[in-house]
């Protein structure tokens, strides 16, 4: 049975009046520790989510100067305790440039493929979340019946392939073709995936995907969901998918863990 679709005509609002962020911090040197600053906050705040699980997960920012590096979280470091230092870079090759620890070869085949393939990526996050994984079994797209839903209307897919852990390249390769150049990806059986044109947003899309995901799942446990109007839609798209939003809702979040995890900035 289809969902009923709400009636209700919505008038053309305007973006919330809130300060542009800007994108870029400057030099190469300012931009790579600003980066390299909100990745390690971004561990911190998926383990305040509960988005680790043993050594799974990772997220990685693309190196500013040399854009076929990207920098990650190294193997086997519980993503409470990450911290700047702690990061590594890695090139084309899997390689580690910068860092001593070793990597997670996941990471690498997933990560590599999509910085490769999207040039217009920053980052990348991808974690085994209990929410994303329980609507991942449903192989099917999140369905706009709640507003943060609609950031990924028409803008993420469902990847309907399961071969385990990500050890090969061309599985990489597979992932990335089949995102194309939409935001956030649905991993059947495994998890999600979200990318963006900074850590910010990255992060940010990331825990709006796995909160919707929860949402959706309460909201088919309940009942029949209402499905949002075509007009809703697009309005919701055109307010909760803006990505200087999302950076400012990111930046709260982010001064919780510089307040009171101030070890995150090494």
């Amino acid at each position: 049975m289809t969902p009923p679709q709400a009636e209700t005509a919505v008038p053309d609002i305007p973006q919330l009046d809130i300060p542009e962020l800007a994108e870029s911090a400057g030099s190469f040197e300012e931009e790579r520790e600003r980066r390299k600053r909100e990745l390690a906050i971004t561990f911190r705040l998926f383990a305040r989510y509960g988005f680790d699980e043993g050594i799974a997960g990772h997220v990685t920012a693309r190196d500013p100067e040399f854009p076929d590096r990207f920098w990650v979280n190294p193997y086997a470091v519980h993503f409470s305790r990450i911290t700047v230092d702690d990061l590594l870079q890695i090139d084309e090759e899997g390689h580690v440039v910068e860092g001593t620890a070793r990597t997670n070869k996941a990471a690498f085949w997933i990560h590599s493929s999509i910085h490769r393939a999207r040039p217009d990526v920053v980052a990348v996050a991808h974690a085994h979340t209990i929410h994303g994984r329980a609507f991942s079994a449903l192989s099917k797209p999140l369905a706009p019946i709640v507003q943060e839903s609609c950031a990924f209307h028409e803008d993420h897919i469902v990847f309907d392939e399961y071969k385990g852990l990500v050890l090969e390249k061309s599985e990489g390769e597979r992932i990335a073709q089949r995102l194309g150049d939409k935001r956030a990806a649905i991993l059947r059986h495994h998890g999600l995936l979200t990318v963006g044109r900074s850590v910010a947003e990255t992060a940010w899309w990331f825990i709006t995907m796995d909160r919707a995901c929860q949402m959706q799942l309460l909201a088919d446990a309940a009942g029949t969901p209402r499905v949002m109007s075509d007009d809703e839609v697009r309005l919701a798209h055109r307010q909760f998918s803006n990505a200087n939003m999302a950076r400012h809702n990111f930046g709260l979040l982010a001064d919780l863990v510089t307040d009171q995890e101030p070890d995150v900035l090494g």
